[in-house]
């Protein structure tokens, strides 16, 4: 099998994060910045056989395109011509950054750590990650 990623695409910082080779552990991979996506995409996919990269879909209370989706979208179709042979999926984000907080206190961490938005990202595209895997579960 080959791994999956998440992205949490953000207008500054990019959280990912990547499956095991047996598509079963989601881990935080790290956070680079917006305009370092392409290039870390470009070398993490010649070192590592990635079947699919999982981007999470910014939504609002009503379902709607969350305002940051204008930022989100225009980087999913870029991903699509810059890496045609891997499958783009989409996976809601709604409360990942809020959850992701909440993981980082009950863990334990000190208020100093929790103030790290690249952890924060990071943690966010674990949990866009493991929800796309447990969908995908179920659908088997």
């Amino acid at each position: 099998m080959a791994k999956i990623i998440a992205i949490d695409y953000g207008q500054k910082r990019v959280g990912i994060a990547a499956t095991d080779d047996l598509q079963i552990i989601a881990s935080g991979l790290t956070t680079v910045h917006v305009k370092d996506i392409i290039p870390f995409l470009e070398d993490y996919l010649n070192k590592n056989n990635v079947e699919c990269i999982v981007v999470g879909e910014a939504k609002d209370l009503q379902n709607n395109p969350a305002e940051s989706a204008r930022f989100i979208e225009p980087f999913v179709k870029h991903l699509g011509r810059k890496f045609p042979n891997i499958k783009i999926e989409r996976v809601d984000e709604r409360f990942t950054s809020k959850m992701a907080f909440q993981t980082m206190i009950d863990s334990g961490l000190k208020k100093k750590a929790r103030q790290n938005k690249a952890l924060i990202d990071e943690i966010s595209a674990t949990i866009i990650l493991q929800s796309y895997l447990e969908q995908k579960s179920r659908l088997f």
